[in-house]
């Protein structure tokens, strides 16, 4: 049985299906981790999804960004803009079973591989926050996902307050917070205050701010976090991070990461992307 961490598909099936296709995949043997942004601005989500669902537990998916915006998109709370290529999901005649099998999607895996934890999460993790501690929240806002307050809370989802961590939060507030942590994270300072407005790679940190990862004595960093979403870094590969959104949607690879087990290595499996989308 093989373990794979895929990055972001962002609704580009055909590169999936090459993906898939390079490695072998079988669905009775083998078991993806898809780190979210499985929808959105590629030319077919839909497909994406349908194929997904179809693999059953075979393909354990994290949401990101834009899975909860079509979420978002589903009940009226924000409309999709002129780059989003949701319409084939909303106006889909299967579209309430794909957006049920969203809500069942997890915002953080905790994977334990020969003698290594794996914490998986869309986009990155608070330095404050632990493992465990990063489970527990991801674990809050799944219930919501799951449950009869999802809609109120898409309605107050998008903001950037609070941009910091406070035991004390509650309500939608404390909601965003944990949301946006998961699936928008790149730059924060020391302190775990976040910055949202800089997309471009870990050289281009705002004055005060690093990569959330390279914030020093994160207490992650007895685990190896993997995550998508910042497609400007590329592929990371360090005993404590993996790094695996290449680009995909604007032109550039779908990356899958072979989990090495006994003296075998890790391996990185890319295969080109034929959408080439304009950043933004």
């Amino acid at each position: 049985m093989a373990l794979y961490l895929i990055g972001d598909v962002q609704g580009c099936d055909i590169a999936l299906q090459r993906l898939l296709d390079t490695i072998s995949f079988s669905p009775s043997r083998d078991t993806l981790y898809l780190l979210g942004d499985l929808v959105n601005r590629g030319p077919d989500s839909a497909g994406v999804l349908r194929r997904l669902m179809a693999y059953g537990d075979a393909a354990q998916c994290l949401l990101g960004n834009h899975d909860l915006h079509l979420l978002a998109a589903a009940v009226g709370a924000r409309r999709p803009s002129r780059k989003d290529t949701l319409g084939e999901v909303l106006q889909a005649p299967d579209r309430n079973a794909m957006l049920a099998w969203l809500r069942q999607q997890r915002m953080a895996f905790l994977l334990q591989h020969e003698a290594r934890s794996y914490l998986m999460v869309h986009a990155g993790v608070l330095p404050s926050w632990s493992a465990t501690q990063t489970m527990a929240l991801a674990g809050e806002f799944e219930a919501v996902l799951r449950g009869p307050d999802l809609n109120d809370f898409l309605h107050q989802m998008y903001g950037n307050t609070a941009n910091h961590w406070d035991d004390h939060l509650t309500g939608a507030e404390r909601l965003r917070v944990i949301v946006n942590t998961l699936t928008r994270l790149r730059f924060c300072t020391p302190e775990g205050v976040m910055e949202f407005g800089c997309s471009d790679g870990a050289h281009a940190a705002p004055p005060g701010y690093l990569p959330w990862y390279d914030v020093p004595g994160r207490k992650t960093a007895d685990v190896t976090v993997a995550f998508g979403h910042w497609s400007t870094l590329g592929w990371l590969g360090r005993d404590d991070v993996f790094a695996l959104d290449s680009g995909c949607v604007w032109g550039g690879q779908l990356s899958a990461l072979k989990l090495g087990s006994g003296a075998q290595a890790h391996e990185l499996i890319q295969v080109q992307c034929e959408q080439a989308q304009k950043p933004g």
